[in-house]
């Protein structure tokens, strides 16, 4: 089974979403979104990331509840930041992250959350996965960041995935 069907979830999801976007659901916008549902996997197969092992589920609510927190007072940082940059402007800088994460969905885990969070963005990885480059904003203190950075979200995202 898993020989034709890599990711029946991905499969299903696929062919729901064609006959979506396509509005019908006639024979032919059936058999066409099948046939997707089932080639699109199988040709992408060998770009699928490792099979994700969860560690600690229970990590993973409080990892979005503090992403969820961090989202809120960072859209209000950044919009203070707008408003008063004619009387203090931004002090946006470079800075560099020291990673001890090296599983690849960990990875991309991070990089979503880091895109998702207001004021950072995530710029280069380096190619042994040590070191991060991200784009802040408004940097106070650069050592506290990191700090902040590295426990907040790094090593949740350790616990569940290595």
């Amino acid at each position: 089974m898993k020989r034709f069907f890599p990711a029946p979830w991905l499969s299903l999801a696929m062919w729901l979403l064609w006959l979506v976007l396509n509005l019908s659901v006639s024979p032919g916008n059936l058999l066409l979104g099948a046939i997707l549902g089932i080639a699109a996997p199988l040709m992408m197969r060998k770009l699928r990331p490792l099979p994700i092992r969860i560690r600690r589920p229970g990590t993973i609510l409080r990892l979005f509840l503090l992403v969820g927190r961090d989202v809120l007072v960072s859209n209000l940082a950044v919009a203070w930041g707008v408003l008063s940059a004619g009387r203090r402007p931004p002090n946006s800088q470079f800075i560099k992250v020291p990673l001890d994460l090296r599983d690849a969905n960990g990875l991309a885990a991070l990089s979503m959350i880091t895109t998702v969070v207001p004021g950072t963005v995530w710029s280069e990885l380096a190619l042994d996965r040590s070191v991060l480059l991200l784009h802040v904003f408004d940097l106070e203190d650069e050592a506290a960041f990191i700090e902040h950075f590295k426990s907040t979200y790094e090593r949740p995202l350790m616990e569940i995935f290595e």
